[in-house]
């Protein structure tokens, strides 16, 4: 939660933010301006997943990333597909 409150001082217009867990509560202040969604956890299914589709965000769920503390701050793009996948790429 604290760092939605951040992103709603400092600005969340085209960021991409990455989650461990789905939630749309917390995200609700931000995601209209969001660039786009990683979620470590969640589906397809998921209620965050069906909300970004609804907002046309781009949605990367149930994410494996290694070590997600090495994206902090980095620049990436997401590449949804059409089908079931997507790959989130890092851009420094």
């Amino acid at each position: 939660m604290q760092e939605v409150i951040q992103l709603l001082k400092e600005g969340a217009d085209g960021k991409i933010v990455l989650v461990n867990d789905g939630g749309t509560t917390f995200l609700a202040p931000i995601l209209s301006k969001l660039a786009g969604v990683v979620c470590i956890t969640g589906a397809l299914g998921s209620h965050l997943a069906i909300v970004t589709r609804e907002f046309e965000i781009p949605a990367l769920m149930g994410t494996k990333i290694e070590n997600p503390e090495s994206l902090d701050r980095k620049h990436v793009i997401i590449k949804p597909d059409q089908e079931i996948e997507g790959v989130l790429f890092v851009t420094e």
